[in-house]
């Protein structure tokens, strides 16, 4: 690790922590929060996936459904309107709508082949994402004067990397430049996110192998054919396994790191806390 205890932390000239876990525990509030309360560079992997990798791919999709309106088609014909997404750090929508869900046409599903092609192509962006976090560090800095360097992680990174491989080489160059934190969630986080994702049922991206084998257990179990099976009931029945799928991954990959509670970061106010708070993980560790 790039801090060996809680001295190290304390008196290091650049701060550097990547935060990891699943969403909704706190990694956006932490961030955040030291971005607004000034001295640290905040550089969020969604943003940047859905800006630099996938931004053509959301605004065509777009194009597309205009296209099909007859006003609307006329204009964007002429060149006299124009469409595009407007992603901010706290609305990624337009990313997770790109997404989409599996299943009935009619209700605003996808066919599997076509989300599975969609799942693929943000793969490849959040692999080329995560890789750019070495370059923004320096450029944070030597742009912006920015030491201090937090990446705001999505929570599929453990889908991309191989906790277990020991030579993992996204994994190895993201712990030789940065503190990994994982925020960890006790079993009422998990059924709070849970219940919260039952209310507002959203995309997500999840490992191929997983997916595969979930579409086709759900397949299974509601005898329902691909084109008329409800796309938020397949990805609310998704979801916990989900999480259950992503917890030892989360846990392998804290063995490069150290781990915090979600709990732990409700506490947190100000930078300090968060300073504080790391520094107590190290000790833990050691």
């Amino acid at each position: 690790m790039i801090y060996d205890g809680p001295e190290s932390w304390r008196g290091a000239r650049s701060k550097r922590v990547m935060l990891f876990g699943m969403s909704g525990l706190g990694k956006t509030y932490l961030s955040s929060m030291l971005r607004e309360a000034g001295g640290w560079f905040h550089y969020s992997v969604d943003y940047r996936i859905g800006t630099r990798y996938m931004g053509e791919h959301i605004a065509d999709n777009f194009k597309r459904e205009a296209m099909k309106v007859p006003l609307l088609r006329e204009l964007l014909m002429s060149d006299s309107i124009y469409v595009g997404s407007n992603i901010t750090f706290d609305n990624l929508a337009p990313l997770s709508t790109y997404l989409g869900k599996p299943g009935d046409p009619n209700r605003g599903g996808l066919d599997f082949r076509e989300y599975m092609r969609r799942q693929e192509l943000h793969r490849e962006a959040e692999i080329l994402a995560m890789r750019d976090t070495v370059r923004f560090i320096d450029r944070a800095e030597e742009i912006y004067g920015y030491t201090n360097f937090v990446c705001d992680t999505s929570g599929s990174i453990c889908e991309v990397v191989n906790p277990e491989d020991p030579d993992d080489p996204l994994l190895g160059l993201l712990s030789d430049h940065l503190l990994l934190v994982w925020i960890e969630g006790s079993e009422a986080h998990t059924e709070e996110l849970v219940r919260r994702f039952d209310r507002a049922p959203k995309p997500m991206y999840y490992q191929p192998a997983f997916l595969r084998s979930a579409w086709d257990a759900y397949l299974r179990q509601t005898d329902a054919a691909p084109d008329a099976v409800d796309p938020d009931a397949f990805v609310r029945w998704t979801y916990a396994r989900a999480l259950a799928h992503r917890t030892p991954r989360y846990r392998g990959m804290a063995r490069h790191g150290v781990t915090i509670s979600a709990d732990e970061v409700a506490e947190v106010r100000r930078p300090a806390d968060f300073h504080e708070l790391i520094a107590a993980a190290l000790d833990r560790r050691g």
